[in-house]
């Protein structure tokens, strides 16, 4: 039989914070607090913020659901503005990125599974602060330490 745990309760605005320019980042549990199993993500993009450029994931999936605005998901072919309760399936292998091109902020929540790719989130975010620049092969390098590369 499984041995008992104690459920993890975060209330409003509790979590693991990551700055990132454009983007504010709440880590509402991560692997630490799952056994590695997910991690979960309240992120929001200011209006035309920096874009997640096409990308994919080899060994975790992604799961976007927007809660306010309309966020601009790229779905490997085509992108399309999705608003509140869409959900963008992003599982292993699938190009996905997105963007908030409307004028309004967007909420949204990200689950991550098997969790592990918070990890990449806290690497960019010391690496900016310790001023390095974000350029395209460094964004590759720092991916490719998660089994994930831009398209």
């Amino acid at each position: 039989m499984a041995e008992r745990t104690k459920a993890l309760l975060r209330p409003a605005g509790t979590g693991e914070t990551i700055p990132g320019p454009g983007v504010q980042m709440l880590f509402k549990v991560t692997g630490a607090d799952t056994n590695g199993t997910l991690a979960f993500q309240e992120f929001r993009l200011a209006p035309g913020g920096p874009a997640v450029r096409p990308h994919i994931h080899w060994e975790h999936d992604e799961y976007f659901y927007v809660v306010e605005g309309e966020l601009t998901v790229h779905t490997g072919d085509r992108e399309t503005a999705v608003g509140p309760g869409g959900l963008l399936a992003a599982v292993r292998g699938s190009v996905h990125g997105f963007r908030n091109a409307s004028d309004a902020p967007v909420k949204a929540l990200c689950v991550f599974s098997p969790a592990g790719y918070e990890n990449y989130f806290r690497e960019v975010h010391e690496a900016i602060a310790s001023g390095e620049a974000m350029t395209d092969e460094r964004m590759a390098a720092l991916r490719s330490n998660y089994a994930s590369e831009t398209v």
